[in-house]
């Protein structure tokens, strides 16, 4: 491509398109001009129009993604942010779960950017079951996870909590799998549970848990991450839940256990909310724009499928020595104290009583002539027999 100043512009819809359909945020793009995300952001949205150098490089850049989409027409699927249309009709992909008569469970994607391309689903076995669960188990995370953590990033503010949110949730869907297997929708449990510890208030109490979160490099993302944690967790996860994820209002009351009414309320008070912030954002189309391309700013990597597993499976073998351990000692208690308690009935020592009619004790009172006569006689005679040796001092 030549260096040219007629290189056309494409108009605001096409240029946020292209954007899109590569996986960019509007701060990468920006930093590939040399603008600010701002400035990106009116571009798009037809309110300036780029001149000089930048309208330059800002076309041939434009020009660039518009070439390779045409070279290659998958690249970028799955990446770019679908419309309200998109989400309702979502695609649906079937992983055998291993379930009694062969049975298969359709895993519905999160349907909203936040999810990636659905990955390949692994080979089945020879013996034609299927899937194994760990197979399954690690397809539903491979699909799940990275979007989970984005969602979960968006909800508590925290990067390490979010991670910890979506592999204990994947945890706990583990230990129940088979019932997770069952369920028509094992990515909105997976969901529901890491939502739920990520919101948990015990967190707070947490030593790690009190250090400030860095924030987002910029500066509208900072803003718009300190209007979504001011809001109370339940509006919060309700405008996630319809403005991010995309779902209809009586599912997103469902899983906020909310009738849909105050499902509703939450959701308007939030969108008020968040646009007294950012004015910008009174659009719901361009919140859930910014929702995705905040959630995107975290660089947040979920762990391997088998490190899930495997933390699983050494919790349980934790708890199940616990409880062996416990139940031992408490059985050897038991043991130990039949052996030493008394076999019969053993009455208790009554208390002392008081004896009556014994004569007080005296103290010895002055001798009588008697008795110092005979004492001055038992001094002066010696007695029977051998001498007496009496010691003598010299």
């Amino acid at each position: 491509m030549t260096r040219s100043p007629a290189t056309p512009l494409p108009p605001p819809k096409e240029r946020r398109r292209l954007r899109e359909a590569h996986a960019l945020t509007r701060a990468q793009l920006a930093e590939r001009v040399g603008v600010r995300p701002d400035t990106v952001r009116s571009w798009e949205a037809g309110r300036s129009t780029p001149r000089g150098r930048n309208r330059e490089a800002y076309a041939q850049l434009l020009a660039g993604l518009a070439e390779a989409a045409e070279g290659f027409p998958d690249a970028g699927a799955g990446m770019s942010v679908p419309s309200r249309q998109q989400q309702e009709a979502p695609a649906v992909v079937t992983v055998c779960l291993d379930q009694p008569g062969g049975g298969r469970t359709a895993v519905t994607p999160e349907p909203s950017g936040f999810a990636p391309a659905p990955p390949p689903a692994p080979a089945p076995r020879d013996d034609g079951a299927g899937l194994t669960p760990a197979q399954a188990f690690d397809a539903l995370y491979s699909f799940c996870a990275p979007a989970l953590v984005r969602q979960t990033y968006l909800l508590s503010g925290r990067r390490d909590l979010a991670r910890e949110s979506v592999e204990r949730a994947f945890q706990l869907a583990w230990d129940r799998w088979p019932e997770v297997a069952r369920d028509p929708d094992p990515a909105g449990w997976v969901r529901a549970a890491a939502h739920e510890w990520a919101l948990s208030p015990w967190h707070r109490f947490r030593r790690r848990h009190r250090q400030p979160e860095p924030p987002p490099p910029d500066e509208d993302d900072r803003t718009l991450l300190d209007a979504l944690l001011r809001l109370p967790p339940p509006y919060r996860r309700t405008l996630l839940l319809y403005d991010g994820v995309g779902l209809g209002l009586p599912e997103t009351a469902a899983e906020t256990e909310a009738t849909t009414r105050a499902a509703a309320g939450r959701l308007m008070h939030a969108r008020e909310t968040v646009a007294a912030r950012l004015p910008e954002l009174s659009d719901p189309r361009e919140l859930h724009q910014r929702l995705a391309e905040l959630a995107s700013t975290g660089r947040l990597r979920a762990a391997e499928p088998p490190a899930v597993r495997g933390g699983s499976e050494r919790r349980a073998r934790f708890w199940t020595r616990a409880a062996i351990a416990f139940t031992v000692t408490l059985i050897g208690t038991t043991a130990l104290t039949l052996h030493t308690s008394p076999t019969r009935y053993e009455p208790p020592v009554p208390p002392g009583e008081t004896v009556q009619g014994v004569p007080p004790r005296v103290a010895p009172g002055p001798l009588s002539e008697e008795e110092r006569e005979l004492r001055a006689k038992l001094r002066e005679q010696l007695p029977g027999g051998r001498e007496r040796l009496m010691p003598q001092a010299r």
